[in-house]
């Protein structure tokens, strides 16, 4: 297998990047790509970041608050968040999420 090109979920830890939030980080030239599991009640602080952000729901529900207006994600339902603009979110059942950032996000590199 040419491991430039193709690689395993297995290869990479996952990391616990807050409470309850459980990542694989995953950072090419242009995005960082975080798959995440999170456990129903947790929630991530109202925050902001000069990335740009798309999440998606792969399984669960997801409260996204983004510019003070909630919205339940699902996986029919996805958001695309510009920089620098306040959101937070909160697990309403077990989720599993992925999160793609552009630019890189440099702060993931060091979790």
């Amino acid at each position: 297998m040419d491991t430039t090109i193709f690689h395993q979920f297995s290869d990479i830890p996952t990391k616990e990047i807050a409470p309850g939030y459980f990542s694989k980080i995953v950072h090419t030239e242009n995005n960082t790509i975080n798959f995440i599991e999170v456990k129903a009640g947790h929630s991530s602080p109202k925050h902001q970041h000069p990335h740009h952000q798309c999440a998606f729901v792969i399984e669960g529900q997801f409260e996204l608050t983004v510019n003070d207006v909630p919205q339940i994600l699902d996986a029919n339902t996805f958001a695309i968040i510009p920089s620098n603009v306040f959101h937070s979110g909160r697990a309403i059942t077990d989720c599993k999420l992925i999160d793609v950032f552009n630019p890189v996000r440099e702060d993931f590199k060091n979790l």
